[in-house]
């Protein structure tokens, strides 16, 4: 599964350049990966809901854990953004403009690079564990 997420986000980066030439190819990518985080999050359930619950009974005991939840909160909202910016975008055919300063005035581009950047900051926390994950 850590292996397809990680295949999957680099392979939505390739397919940018080749937006010129089609833009369903980076589509298709970006909607894989987005799925393989739904997937990758089901399969989490029960430590996404024990986490949920840690973080309304706050103990300083539990603090790592709930900084791993805060994590994975962020990592959906952030994987969410990408997303829907996406679809904006591709249904106006045109990128949303934001009212940054260049070269952060574009919604997908802007949220894609906070997606990649957290993408290796979560990758590189948790790199000696992911060969050691199972499947419950």
């Amino acid at each position: 599964m850590h292996l397809g997420l990680l295949l999957s986000a680099a392979a939505s980066l390739v397919t940018l350049q080749l937006l010129h030439v089609r833009q369903e190819y980076h589509i298709v990518v970006g909607l894989v990966f987005v799925g393989l985080v739904v997937v990758h999050l089901a399969q989490r359930r029960r430590t996404i809901a024990r986490m949920a619950t840690q973080i309304v009974r706050t103990k300083t005991s539990v603090e790592r854990r709930l900084r791993l939840a805060v994590s994975d909160l962020m990592l959906f909202f952030i994987t969410a953004n990408v997303l829907v910016s996406g679809v904006v975008d591709w249904r106006r055919g045109a990128p949303t403009q934001l009212p940054l300063p260049a070269p952060f005035y574009r919604w997908h581009l802007d949220s894609g690079a906070a997606l990649v950047i957290y993408l290796v900051v979560h990758f590189w926390h948790r790199r000696k564990r992911l060969w050691r994950s199972t499947i419950r």
